[in-house]
C-alpha cells in the first residue's frame, strides 16, 4: 500500500471514475480487513459509534449481508431499511426518506436501486457518505472490487490477463463496473454473449466482443459467468433457456478445452444449468466462494475510507 497517498472520496459511486491508483488503494486497503474473518474477535472499533443505514429496493442476499456483516465488524450501528415496511409505500421520495433517516444521526447510505443514478442523486441531496450497492443498468462497484480481489489472490495481478465475462451484458451492471475496472489494471477484456444481450457500442469502452464462446474460451485466464436476468428482460431476447445453456453456459466439455488454471467467478445468484454447471460451479477453478468471503473485506475497506474521507474534510 502507498502509505503516503490519501483517500479523498466521501463516497463510492462507481468506478469508472476512479484511477488505478485509488482502486489499487482499495483493494490494499481491504488486505488488511482480510484477517478479521479468521480471528477469534472479529470487531476492530474504526467506526464505532457510526451509523449505517442499507437502502436496499431490491431484492440482495449476499451484498446486503456482506455490508451488514463489514459495518459490524467495523464496531458501526446498522439501520436495515426495507422498501415494504417504509414510507416509499405511502409516496415518500427517496431524497425525504434519506433526509429523515440523515436526521436520525446516520453517516453512511448503502443504496441499491433499480434506477441507474440514484445513488449520485442521493450524493448531492445528503451530507451522509453514499456508497453504491447497485444501480439500475449503472455500476455495481462493491463487486467488481470484490471480484479483481479475488483474482489478485489467485493470480497476483491483472497486468496481462485475458478476462471473459459471459453473459447478459445488456442488464448487468457487474459487467460495467469490470469493465471499467479491470481495464485499468491491465487486463484485456473480451464480453461474450449472444447480440441481443450486448450493447450497441460497449466495444468503445476499451473491450473487445465475441458472440461465439467455443472461439474464444481458450484465450481465458479468467471467466466471469453473468446472470441471465430474467426478471430484466424484455421480450425474447433468446430463443429459450436451453438454446442458450448450449451456446454460452459453462459446462464441463467447455472446460476442457479452457486451460487448466482459469479461474472461473460468478457475481451470484447462480442460475445452476444455465450459465453454469453444477460440477463446474463447486470444481477445482471455481472461486465462487472465495468471492463471497471477500466481499466482507472490500466492503469493510469501502466503509472505512469514506468515513476517514469525511474526517478528512472535516479537519481540513
Amino acid at each position: 500500500m502507498d502509505t503516503k497517498f490519501q483517500w479523498r472520496h466521501k463516497h463510492l459511486i462507481g468506478l469508472a471514475e476512479l484511477s488505478r491508483q485509488e482502486i489499487e488503494f482499495i483493494l490494499d486497503t481491504a488486505k488488511g480487513f482480510e484477517e478479521f474473518s479468521t480471528r477469534s474477535v472479529k470487531k476492530a472499533p474504526t467506526l464505532r459509534g457510526k451509523v449505517v443505514v442499507n437502502m436496499f429496493f431490491e431484492d440482495s442476499t449476499r451484498t446486503r449481508n456482506s455490508f451488514t456483516l463489514a459495518a459490524n465488524r467495523l464496531s458501526a450501528d446498522v439501520i436495515e431499511f426495507t422498501k415494504t415496511s417504509s414510507s416509499v409505500n405511502k409516496g415518500e421520495t427517496l431524497i425525504d426518506t434519506a433526509r429523515n433517516l440523515e436526521a436520525m444521526g446516520v453517516d453512511i447510505v448503502v443504496i441499491r436501486h433499480s434506477a441507474g443514478g440514484a445513488p449520485k442523486l442521493l450524493s448531492r441531496s445528503i451530507n451522509a457518505c453514499v456508497v453504491n450497492a447497485g444501480d439500475g443498468f449503472h455500476e455495481h462497484p462493491t463487486q467488481a472490487l470484490l471480484d479483481i480481489y479475488t483474482i489478485r489472490q489467485v493470480r497476483g495481478s491483472l497486468d496481462g490477463l485475458t478476462v471473459g465475462i459471459v453473459g447478459d451484458i445488456a442488464h448487468s451492471r457487474v459487467a460495467r463496473s469490470n469493465i471499467y475496472a479491470m481495464t485499468k489494471l491491465g487486463a484485456k477484456v473480451i464480453l461474450i454473449g449472444p447480440p441481443t444481450l450486448m450493447p450497441a457500442g460497449i466495444s468503445q469502452l476499451g473491450v473487445r466482443v465475441s458472440h461465439n464462446l467455443d472461439e474464444v474460451i481458450e484465450e481465458l485466464d479468467v471467466i466471469n459467468m453473468l446472470r441471465i436476468q430474467f426478471e430484466r428482460l424484455g421480450g425474447n431476447l433468446f430463443p429459450s433457456v436451453r438454446e442458450y445453456s448450449h451456446f454460452f453456459g459453462l459446462t464441463v466439455d467447455r472446460m476442457k478445452r479452457a486451460k487448466k488454471d482459469i479461474v472461473v467467478m460468478h457475481p451470484g445468484p447462480i442460475n445452476r444449468g444455465v450459465e453454469i454447471e453444477s460440477e463446474v460451479a463447486d470444481g477445482p477453478n471455481s472461486v465462487i466462494l472465495q468471492q463471497v468471503s471477500n466481499g466482507v473485506a472490500v466492503r469493510m475497506a469501502v466503509l472505512f475510507l469514506v468515513n476517514q474521507a469525511t474526517a478528512i474534510q472535516i479537519n481540513e
